[in-house]
């Protein structure tokens, strides 16, 4: 099954969007946007620029964990990782976002 975007209102009235993998593991979340078109725009994002390698940042918490941002031609963080504890998970992780972010199914959740 292939994977899909949900897009969410969190408490405070802002929007965020999380992409799915087709098992239902979350591999992507956006920030949140005051917006909802600024939320729907995020997830052109993704779709745009989730196959291009040089748009994914590597990166290390703290804690040792490890995790990655995938970022617009702009620079801009468009969504960030779940944390992984060794590169192969991580490298598994954005290979995920590869095949799933240029899915067009949106579940609008809000």
């Amino acid at each position: 099954m292939a994977g899909w975007f949900e897009l969410s209102k969190s408490t405070d009235g802002q929007f965020r969007f999380i992409l799915k993998a087709g098992n239902a593991e979350t591999i992507l979340t956006s920030e949140l946007y005051k917006a909802r078109a600024s939320a729907e725009n995020g997830i052109a994002s993704v779709q745009a620029n989730c196959q291009s390698e040089d748009r994914y940042e590597k990166k290390s918490a703290s804690n040792g964990k490890l995790y990655f941002n995938l970022k617009a031609a702009n620079s801009q963080v468009i969504g960030t990782s779940q944390m992984y504890a060794s590169e192969s998970t991580r490298d598994a992780g954005i290979s995920s976002v590869k095949s799933n972010g240029v899915s067009q199914v949106v579940k609008d959740n809000t």
